[in-house]
């Protein structure tokens, strides 16, 4: 059971046993149900005693040091301890694990180095870009001029030829790579040579693949980036939150972008839970981990394709995939229904070059729950048949909880 302690969940049990109920009716959920969404994980017991620590009570506006409260003196060390354990994973002269989320630390980013009105190339919304990547419903697309590149028509892949044209016609203040549904590795060596040649910032939003990054299962855009923003749950298995990356010389703007232009106080305990995300990702295990992962989303992109699906990109490089059910008689929320129903948690995309959407599916936490290879074919099949239609939604459930329950979340 993923609480700190049995009196803990005994005392909320005995006080509001309205909330301990849907507590553990989502505990439920997720262990009697393939958790498929690619954002998603679970997090370590240790995450979670930390995220339900007395560090929960501690306002801490500022940074270690420098707080605008007293008695920070504790908490300071934690965040002291997230940000020397993140700069050593990534390889990172500076972090700012304050962010609340992915899309908190892309604000802060764009903050950090643009002004309202400033030309922006990013990958275009139909192809994978996030909200943050120039949505006219989010403050990215309201206050930026957001140019989109897209993907090759034919391959599914970046194209490169088109990115570097726009950048040298629109000549943009910065160019993001990254992206929500783009299966394949980024190669953050050509965009950091065109932001160059046009004399650009380069953002990355590694939101998805920061995990593998950190268990070297996939390539690392430090080196290359001026600023990464990135998540710290999803591969990572961290709590939900948000991180940026950068050298000592953004280190000031970066921070102050954060606080206090975008953010107040910062969450003394999501920061402590993301200093034990850090610790777990520097161990060989995680390494295991992350390439599992990999392995995993491979095999299970194999499959489907085997029976029918459309993989988009002709399969993956990370964790996640996205594929088309249309050669299977549905389309994407359709399908999404039909699997829902039958337990297998996942979640519709739009589909470049297409006018449906398809599917977009992870491997991060069914492989932290044990699932290998086989498993994968098991559920390339199972999810087929129940987007055809068969077996019934019961049957297919059935199906399900036999193998989640030999795969628990949170064994014992």
């Amino acid at each position: 059971m993923p609480v700190s302690t049995l009196h803990e969940a005994d005392v909320l049990r005995e006080q509001d046993p309205e909330v301990a109920e849907i507590l553990m009716g989502e505990l439920r959920r997720q262990s009697a149900s393939l958790q498929l969404i690619a954002a998603e994980n679970f997090t370590s017991r240790a995450v979670l005693t930390a995220l339900g620590s007395p560090l929960a009570n501690k306002y801490a506006e500022g940074y270690p040091g420098a707080r605008h409260h007293g008695g920070c003196e504790i908490v300071d060390m934690a965040e002291r301890l997230a940000v020397e354990r993140a700069c050593a994973l990534f390889g990172s002269r500076h972090a700012n694990v304050q962010a609340h989320s992915g899309s908190s630390a892309v604000l802060a980013a764009y903050a950090a180095l643009l002004r309202p009105g400033d030309t922006v190339l990013a990958l275009g919304l139909p192809y994978g870009g996030h909200l943050t990547h120039g949505s006219p419903a989010n403050f990215s697309g309201r206050w930026f001029d957001f140019v989109g590149y897209g993907v090759d028509a034919e391959t599914g892949l970046i194209d490169h030829e088109q990115v570097r044209h726009l950048a040298r016609n629109r000549r943009p203040k910065a160019i993001v790579c990254g992206s929500i549904s783009y299966p394949r590795h980024i190669d953050y060596a050509f965009f950091r040579e065109v932001a160059d040649e046009v004399g650009a910032y380069l953002i990355a939003d590694a939101a998805h693949p920061i995990g593998l990054v950190a268990g070297g299962a996939a390539p690392n855009p430090v080196p290359y980036a001026d600023i990464v923003c990135a998540t710290t749950h999803k591969v990572l298995r961290g709590p939900r939150g948000g991180m940026i990356l950068c050298g000592a010389e953004l280190a000031g703007r970066v921070d102050r972008a954060v606080f206090p232009f975008t953010q107040g106080g910062a969450q003394m305990h999501t920061i402590a839970a993301k200093a034990v995300a850090f610790g777990e990702a520097a161990t060989p295990a995680f390494a295991t981990y992350a390439h599992q992962v990999v392995a995993n989303a491979r095999t299970l992109a194999g499959h489907l394709a085997e029976e029918g699906l459309a993989v988009t990109t002709g399969g993956t490089d990370t964790h996640l995939i996205t594929a088309d059910v249309a050669p299977l008689g549905a389309d994407g929320r359709t399908a999404r229904g039909r699997l829902a129903a039958a337990g297998i948690v996942l979640d519709c995309c739009a589909l470049p070059h297409g006018d449906g959407r398809g599917l977009r599916l992870g491997t991060a936490a069914v492989t932290t729950q044990g699932m290998g290879e086989p498993e994968m074919e098991r559920i390339a099949k199972l999810l087929a048949a129940v987007v055809r239609g068969h077996p019934e939604p019961a049957g297919a459930r059935a199906e399900v909880h036999e193998l989640t329950g030999a795969f628990p979340p949170y064994p014992g």
